[in-house]
């Protein structure tokens, strides 16, 4: 996920003061300030030091219809913005008496009425707002135009031009947050799926024996059926474990929540069916004497562990289902024989399945490990650079999957003091080994090693 976000995202940040001497440029660049801080003003902002100068919009306070935007609540807290604001040179004054006004025209446009309609508004509904009270209202009224005018250097071209520049911004700044969002969605999406994995995993065992015990009873009712087949060994069919799987109450709430099925993927199953019969776990369990709860148990553990999770069939079936399943099997097959084990120790008596979470400590860490990282990433990639070896590594040409995964493994150094570092390192390796290049375990090995031995020193890890 913070791959994908890193990769795809646009930076937010105000347009630069333009080069060169052109007169419409440098007109639009301030039209274009006076602009964003009239958004400001408009939701009732204090946008200059000048005391004696009064916003009539500010006594309005919450009572100003526009007051809880978050597009003003997040400029006025950029940066970039507040340095301007304490410059305090954008002739923003020229344009008090516009701003009555512009307020009445605005909440009482059919743009505003449909904006108010809803309780909750999100940074991209009100970007898509502001825009659409720039372009009409506020750009268009003579008012503002007059205003303008006053500035010595006013023209059209520019006046125009800066209005095209806000907007432009005002869009860059949403497609960061919003893919920011979607990135957070993303992650919570993939967490979520991936326990859907575990469930599906473990109702393979249920699907095949239902596939089994309606071949035995189609079997029996075929012209001229064997004595075996009309006297067919149950013992497979009759398995303890997966009648306690079909009744486990855990399973039949979260069905109920998020209904999952097997049945459309015939082919899989047969495929899975096919090989478990000509495996030696199945020909010993069947020609075994006797078979009590705990063997049943074993029996699907061992069928999971060498027959079912490392099938290609498998493998192929769930990349049709979800892109996030094939990188999750691995730990969910841990998970689903961690709880066949669970069964057999049971002693026939209810399982509690494995939790999304084991706690909220645990819930929270993607999460926060995720908006920790994107927070740092230019930090962290101070701390990669001070240690990578120009004559080995050349950090342009770094995969840029490494850098997604020191900056993460960093991040957990940093911000996640009872994980041993010993556990983050070898993890993080791990994680090179597998999605990176064949060169990046031992770069990942080499840098991170550094960096932790670093931050050590410098008293920002204790552990």
């Amino acid at each position: 996920m913070l791959y994908s976000y890193l990769l795809t995202r646009s930076e937010f940040h105000l347009a630069p003061t333009p080069e060169g001497t052109s007169r419409d440029a440098k007109y639009a660049y301030r039209v274009y300030l006076n602009l964003l801080l009239l958004i400001l003003e408009l939701s009732g902002y204090r946008v200059d030091n000048n005391k004696s100068r009064k916003n009539p919009l500010e006594s309005l306070g919450e009572a100003n219809m526009l007051s809880s935007n978050k597009l003003a609540s997040v400029l006025i807290s950029d940066s970039d913005v507040r340095q301007i604001i304490a410059r305090g040179d954008t002739g923003i004054e020229r344009f008090d008496s516009t701003l009555l006004r512009l307020y009445s025209l605005i909440i009482r446009s059919a743009a505003y009425t449909d904006y108010s309609k809803k309780k909750r508004h999100d940074l991209e509904e009100d970007v898509k707002f502001w825009t659409v009270i720039l372009n009409t209202i506020i750009a268009s009224n003579t008012m503002v135009q007059d205003a303008a005018r006053t500035d010595e250097l006013f023209s059209l071209t520019g006046f125009q031009k800066g209005v095209e520049m806000l907007v432009a911004t005002l869009n860059d700044y949403n497609d960061v947050r919003t893919t920011f969002s979607q990135a957070k969605k993303s992650l919570n999406d993939s967490l979520e799926k991936a326990y859907e994995l575990y469930h599906a995993l473990l109702l393979i065992p249920v699907y095949i024996t239902d596939m089994e015990k309606e071949r035995i009873e189609n079997a029996k009712t075929k012209y001229c059926p064997t004595d075996h087949e009309l006297n067919p060994n149950m013992r497979f069919v009759d398995n303890r474990f997966v009648e306690a799987l079909r009744m486990n109450p855990d399973m039949e709430e979260y069905l109920k929540e998020h209904p999952f099925s097997w049945e459309g993927d015939y082919f899989l199953l047969k495929d899975l069916s096919d090989r478990i019969k000509q495996s030696d776990i199945y020909k010993n369990y069947m020609s075994a004497e006797e078979a009590d709860y705990v063997t049943d148990c074993e029996l699907w553990r061992n069928l999971m562990k060498n027959v079912i999770l490392p099938s290609d069939a498998l493998a192929e079936a769930l990349e049709t289902r979800s892109v996030y399943w094939n990188d999750d099997l691995a730990i969910m097959g841990t998970f689903v024989l961690k709880s066949i084990k669970h069964f057999a120790q049971s002693e026939g008596k209810n399982v509690a399945l494995l939790p999304m979470y084991k706690d909220d400590e645990d819930a929270h860490f993607g999460p926060d490990l995720f908006l920790d990282a994107i927070k740092n990433k230019d930090l962290y990639r101070s701390y990669i650079d001070k240690f990578i070896n120009g004559n080995s590594w050349d950090p342009e040409r770094i995969a840029f999957m490494d850098i997604i995964i020191l900056t993460t493994a960093i991040t957990e150094l940093v911000k996640f003091p009872n994980i041993p570092m010993a556990v983050t390192m070898n993890e993080y390796i791990e994680i090179a080994n597998y999605y990176s290049t064949p060169r990046s375990g031992q770069f990942i090995n080499g840098v991170l090693y550094s960096v932790a031995n670093y931050l050590r020193e410098e008293g920002k890890i204790v552990k």
